[in-house]
């Protein structure tokens, strides 16, 4: 297959401001490349767009297994787009620890959404990323907003750790759940719902009404008890359906609402700006424990001390001091 042809900095920057699709495609793989050439342009084109970043809402969204949330992102963003909104959806997908390989299939789940000139869907491999979340995401949701989407939508593969990094991404955090959870209320982290700014019953419209009704009670109960009185913003529970289309107007109304209060209270450019310096710290986290694995002498020590480990001869604390020291040492970084 022969490879693309990295393309120069005015090319890419001309491309994402005009909103050309094809061109912020090419941009989002340039800053998801570990060539360090392309990295270099990437940081390039991202700071001559960075001025026209920042306008959109940033909109995240998760939800259990089976739940149903490409078909509810699909039928939301189509709103969206009758009401004169651009939309882009950034998709997590999981890639496989063993092969590095991920599924990428959102854009056939969302066929109709993506065939829409004003609406953009980009599947990203999370490619071993801590919490299952592309690195580059908050990349390419910047490439996104200077294209001219004022709606970005960043889709979690499920519930897990990748919701802690989302919800640190964006403005609004929504968790779907069904109606039918039962003991999977349970099982559900509470920590997905400290992040939730709400908690949306999808699929309301294949239950028994009384059955919908509890569950908002019982998901209306639980964030009570987790979130307790929050000055901030209160969560709210809703219910929808991604496939038949009820309540997704009352969820965008309030969505916009928690956008006038968090800019009207000055809290919106507080929480991204904290958003943005926890963004250096986990590249800075990232590239750090890169250049460790990468490290010849580092992997020259590995060996013997993971066997001394797994047979009892030392600790894991004093194994993890040597390979830091090993790691630490002049010259050692080097790969």
């Amino acid at each position: 297959m022969r490879r693309q042809v990295v393309l120069d900095a005015d090319t890419y920057v001309d491309g994402v401001l005009a909103g050309d699709r094809a061109l912020l495609a090419r941009a989002i793989t340039l800053v998801e490349s570990t060539v360090p050439a392309h990295e270099a342009l990437a940081q390039e084109v991202l700071l001559r767009v960075l001025s026209r970043t920042g306008n959109a809402t940033r909109l995240g969204i998760s939800g259990v297994p089976g739940v149903g949330k490409s078909t509810f992102i699909e039928s939301f963003g189509w709103m969206l787009l009758e009401e004169g909104h651009r939309v882009a959806v950034l998709a997590i997908d999981p890639s496989s620890a063993r092969t590095g390989g991920s599924i990428l299939g959102d854009k056939t789940r969302m066929a109709k959404l993506s065939m829409d000139a004003r609406a953009f869907i980009r599947p990203s491999p999370t490619a071993g990323s801590l919490g299952g979340v592309a690195r580059h995401t908050r990349e390419a949701m910047l490439l996104c907003e200077a294209a001219g989407f004022d709606v970005v939508v960043v889709e979690t593969v499920g519930v897990g750790q990748s919701e802690t990094a989302v919800a640190g991404m964006v403005d609004f955090f929504l968790v779907l759940m069904l109606a039918t959870a039962g003991d999977e209320l349970q099982g559900i982290k509470r920590g997905i719902l400290e992040l939730a700014d709400a908690v949306a019953v999808n699929k309301c419209d294949e239950e028994r009404p009384e059955v919908v009704t509890r569950a908002l009670g019982d998901y209306g109960a639980a964030l009570r008890i987790v979130r307790g009185h929050d000055a901030v913003w209160t969560p709210r529970v809703l219910k929808c359906s991604g496939l038949g289309g009820q309540g997704l107007p009352e969820l965008w109304a309030l969505v916009k609402e928690h956008r006038i209060h968090m800019e009207r209270s000055g809290l919106l450019a507080k929480k991204r700006a904290q958003q943005a310096i926890r963004w250096t710290w986990d590249l800075v986290e990232d590239t750090l424990l890169g250049s460790l694995y990468s490290s010849a002498a580092v992997r020259a020590a590995r060996e013997g001390l993971e066997a001394d480990v797994a047979a009892g001869r030392v600790t894991p604390t004093l194994a993890a001091k040597r390979l830091l020291e090993v790691f630490s040492a002049p010259g050692s970084s080097e790969a």
